[in-house]
């Protein structure tokens, strides 16, 4: 960035590029440099990282504040967006709220996915092939969640979320062992949240109280946002858990990434964490996780 290249500058330029493109369809190689500020512009590093907390965090918001430090990244993507006309430039603010859910969806539809494919949701090839034509971003710290039909225990995962797993797994002295995997639909008693990628059901019929919730702290640990269920709750017992940044993550169980962030159940009643303080740990994601490694 030059001493020049401020956020009002760059948001000029992108107006500039924008009404150009719409005018006569001109790509934003072929704008005069002078016209760009100067010298010639170098794109954007969205990262991708942050881009996917803040659209599991950002949609149940009241408000339209940004997750983060997220604002910047989505707010790129966001032109992006605007200047491929999935989005409304009222609508570029950083939040990563339902209506940019709703124009990705868009996006990803108009490349052909469909289903888990087109939630929303960036995944790695979509959100570069938005950057590259446009012009108006690369991505950085890209995330993938690798093949969707791996297993852990038996139960299917994607290969994220059994890395994920397996790092929790060697933090404990003890097996954890599935009761239920990822893309599991037609579950009555999961509302939804096991039809994607990057959910699981933990087996902790065999633990102590403590070891139970040494396990959901683990498993907090490498990026999951997991929880204790409990027959006060409704349920028998068990650790749901969900790995925060899936990109195969359905609806529902991003809506529950969202209560983990702000210290919520993840159930309908978004009644406070039952974790004991000692055992709840920080948010991160498994990427953070294994570069503080």
């Amino acid at each position: 960035m030059t001493s020049q290249d401020t956020p009002d500058t760059r948001s000029r330029r992108w107006l500039l590029r924008r009404a150009i493109m719409a005018a006569g369809g001109i790509g934003a190689a072929t704008v005069p440099a002078v016209l760009m500020g100067g010298a010639a512009e170098a794109a954007t590093a969205v990262d991708m990282e942050l881009v996917l907390v803040a659209a599991m965090v950002d949609p149940p918001k009241t408000g339209t504040g940004t997750t983060l430090a997220a604002g910047p990244h989505v707010k790129v993507v966001e032109q992006a967006l605007d200047a491929k006309n999935f989005l409304a430039a009222s609508s570029v603010d950083g939040h990563y709220g339902t209506t940019t859910i709703s124009a990705y969806s868009a996006y990803q539809k108009s490349l052909g996915y469909t289903g888990l494919d087109a939630n929303g949701i960036p995944g790695p090839t979509s959100l570069t092939k938005l950057g590259t034509d446009t012009g108006l971003f690369t991505v950085t710290r890209a995330v993938s969640v690798g093949s969707s039909t791996d297993t852990y225990g038996g139960r299917r995962v994607n290969t994220r979320t059994k890395n994920m797993l397996a790092a929790a797994d060697a933090k404990l002295s003890w097996s954890i062992t599935l009761t239920q995997g990822s893309y599991t639909t037609g579950n009555p008693d999961s509302a939804g949240t096991h039809d994607g990628g990057g959910v699981v059901d933990v087996n902790v019929s065999s633990m102590s109280t403590t070891q139970r919730w040494q396990t959901v702290k683990a498993m907090r640990d490498v990026g999951f946002a997991a929880w204790l269920r409990t027959p006060e709750q409704g349920f028998s017992y068990h650790i749901h858990a969900n790995a925060v940044g899936d990109t195969d993550m359905s609806a529902p169980a991003q809506r529950q990434v969202h209560d983990y962030f702000y210290g919520k159940n993840g159930l309908a009643s978004h009644a406070a964490d039952n974790t004991p303080d000692a055992y709840k740990g920080s948010f991160t994601w498994w990427e953070q996780y294994k570069r503080g490694l």
